[in-house]
C-alpha cells in the first residue's frame, strides 16, 4: 500500500528516542522528510544523521513559546514545505494524586499540555490544506493508570482539545488525530515497571492484562502513526487510536 507520504514534510517533536523516534523512522522510511526536535542538541543532531538526508535535527524544548515557529521555520528552510506535526511528548513524572507537588504540576502543564497546545495551534496557523496534526497521547485518556496522578490530569484534557481541534479545521481540510499507546517496549515503560520494584513481575502483570500477550515494538507503533499521518488516511480525522494489544476494555 502506498501511504503518499513521497516528499511530504512532517515536524515529529521528542523524536530523540521512544515513540516520537519511532514515528520519524517509518515516515522517513515511507519517503518522507522530517524535522525531528529533543532538548539536547547534540542528541537531536545525531539521531537525524542516524535517520539518514532526509531528516533534520532541532534542540527545541516543548515548554518553549518560541519553538513552534522555530520548528515550522525549520521545515521550510531545509525541506520547502510543511504538511504536518506529530506531538510527542515526554512523559510527567510517576506519583499518586496525594503526593504529586505544585510544583511538579506546574512544570507539567507548561510543557506536556501548554506546550502542545502551543505547538498544536502555531501549526494549525501555517499548515495548508491536506495538513494534518497529531498528537501521542496515552491509554490514560480513557482509563487512568495507577501511579501516574499528573498524566492521567493532563492526557484527557489534551484529548478534548484535540477532538475540539478537529472540528474547527475540518473546513480547512486539516485533520487531527491522536494515538494513544499502553505498553509499548520503550525505555519509558521499562522505567515505569521498575518503579513497581520488581520490573520482571510488574512487566508479567501487564502482559497478562493484554490480550495480544506481549508488549508491542516501537516500530509497530511508528507504523500506525505512519499510516494515520499520511494522506492514505485522508477521511480520518477527530479520532483517537488506541495502539495498546487489545489492553482498553471499552470498544
Amino acid at each position: 500500500m502506498d501511504l503518499g507520504l513521497n516528499d511530504r514534510v512532517y515536524i515529529v517533536t521528542g523524536a530523540t528516542r521512544g515513540l516520537g523516534l519511532a514515528a520519524a523512522r517509518e515516515l522517513v522510511a515511507d519517503g518522507a522528510k522530517v524535522v525531528i526536535s529533543g532538548r539536547d542538541e547534540k542528541r537531536a543532531a545525531d539521531t537525524a544523521a542516524e535517520l539518514g538526508p532526509n531528516a533534520v535535527g532541532i534542540a527545541v524544548d516543548n515548554a518553549d513559546p518560541a519553538g513552534a515557529q522555530q520548528l515550522i521555520d525549520a521545515a521550510r528552510s531545509h525541506f520547502g514545505g510543511f504538511d504536518g506535526i506529530l506531538i510527542s511528548v515526554g512523559g510527567p513524572p510517576a506519583g499518586r494524586a496525594t503526593d504529586n507537588t505544585d510544583a511538579q504540576w506546574q512544570a507539567a502543564f507548561d510543557s506536556v499540555f501548554l506546550g502542545t497546545v502551543r505547538l498544536a495551534r502555531t501549526a494549525a496557523a501555517e499548515l495548508p490544506a491536506g495538513g494534518v496534526i497529531g498528537f501521542v497521547l496515552s491509554g490514560s485518556v480513557h482509563e487512568p493508570i495507577p501511579g501516574l496522578a499528573i498524566s492521567n490530569g493532563l492526557r484527557p484534557g489534551l484529548a478534548g482539545f484535540a477532538k475540539t481541534l478537529s472540528v474547527e479545521l475540518g473546513p480547512r481540510d486539516i485533520r487531527v488525530i491522536g494515538l494513544l499507546p499502553a505498553r509499548i517496549d520503550t525505555d519509558r515503560v521499562r522505567e515505569l515497571d521498575e518503579l513497581s520494584g520488581n520490573a520482571e513481575e510488574a512487566r508479567a502483570r501487564n502482559i497478562a492484562a493484554i490480550p495480544l500477550g506481549r508488549y508491542g515494538t516501537p516500530a509497530e507503533f511508528g507504523k500506525a502513526a505512519a499510516f494515520f499521518l499520511s494522506p492514505a488516511a485522508s477521511y480520518l480525522t477527530g479520532v483517537m487510536l488506541p495502539v495498546d494489544g487489545g489492553s482498553r476494555h471499552s470498544f
